[in-house]
């Protein structure tokens, strides 16, 4: 294959078919008729000699090449245009859309606060929010589809890039009239009154020690530190009673309205439904260990502006939150 038979915007246009595995979004992000875009990848197919997509009822699937040549291709053209500046980014004229992997919890809390940041930086910059509890979530971001996951990781392969947005202790959460209510919570009342977790994933979904590993990545599946909990009760010869476990937090104050349950939780959770007005938060009566929440991207995009600019821009919404 001969170097001067490839146009580098066939190459851009493979780059956009294979994150949006579609035609139609491809060609709107780079100003190009859905024909256009199908002219351009005939060209690079008879260049490369390989099908690269096939169409089906979920898209347009990359084959075993396309999959192959995608990281390397996509680093290429980042490395291409901040080296010879083409294309500054400007978030106050960008009409970019980002993919954002968050739980509820963050969204409510972290996500909430990127918004209000964006009315004003970048009015024109779209946000898509899909959830971080999906168990392909590494897969999606190593096909381009997620471009930022933010939550708790232990565990981030070499081949993406990480970066600390903030630090949080746990806090417990009860109904305004819960008997418990008007005192400090002694280590007692978490074997008396039954809870109400988030969690999910359990073993049968592959869980080890409160994590889910996948591709290498290995992310939160319970929203608080069970073996602090657990631990500390045993040491009084008690133990927890997990009367309710749900996949999401948004459930939680309607299972503590009317309910002696309590709830552990991140405190930026805790500080968001106590300030409804009808439930209370509390310090835990045990030691637990503070979770550090992370950004997590593949390391293709980190010479992409544009991405550099939503790193930043959801260190300094985590920042206001923490």
């Amino acid at each position: 294959m001969s170097i001067g038979r490839i146009d580098l915007n066939l190459i851009k246009v493979f780059d956009a078919v294979h994150e949006d595995r579609n035609l139609l979004r491809a060609g709107k992000r780079l100003n190009l008729s859905q024909s256009a875009v199908s002219h351009a990848l005939s060209r690079l197919r008879e260049v490369v000699g390989d099908e690269l997509f096939v169409r089906t009822a979920r898209g347009m699937v990359p084959t075993a090449r396309a999959l192959a040549m995608a990281d390397e291709l996509r680093d290429a053209l980042r490395r291409i245009e901040a080296t010879l500046g083409v294309e500054p980014f400007d978030p106050g004229r960008s009409t970019r859309r980002f993919v954002i992997a968050a739980n509820d919890h963050l969204t409510a809390v972290m996500v909430a606060e990127l918004s209000r940041l964006m009315k004003t930086e970048a009015p024109g910059i779209d946000l898509v929010i899909r959830p971080s509890t999906r168990i392909d979530l590494a897969e999606q971001i190593d096909v381009g589809r997620i471009d930022l996951a933010v939550g708790i990781f232990a565990q981030v392969p070499q081949r993406l890039s990480s970066r600390t947005l903030m630090t949080q202790g746990e806090s417990i959460v009860m109904r305004k009239a819960h008997p418990a209510s008007r005192r400090r919570l002694a280590l007692q009342d978490l074997a008396r009154y039954p809870l109400v977790t988030v969690s999910v994933g359990g073993q049968e979904e592959g869980a080890v020690g409160g994590f889910i590993l996948e591709r290498g990545l290995a992310r939160q599946a319970e929203m608080f530190d069970r073996h602090a909990l657990e631990e500390a009760l045993k040491a009084v010869g008690k133990a927890p009673r997990y009367r309710v476990t749900v996949p999401h937090s948004l459930a939680i104050p309607a299972l503590l309205r009317g309910s002696d349950m309590l709830s552990i939780m991140p405190s930026s959770l805790a500080r968001n439904l106590a300030a409804g007005g009808e439930l209370l938060m509390r310090e835990p009566p045990y030691p637990s260990t503070p979770s550090t929440f992370r950004a997590v991207w593949h390391s293709r995009n980190d010479h992409d502006p544009a991405h550099a600019w939503l790193q930043d821009s959801v260190a300094r919404a985590a920042g206001r939150v923490a």
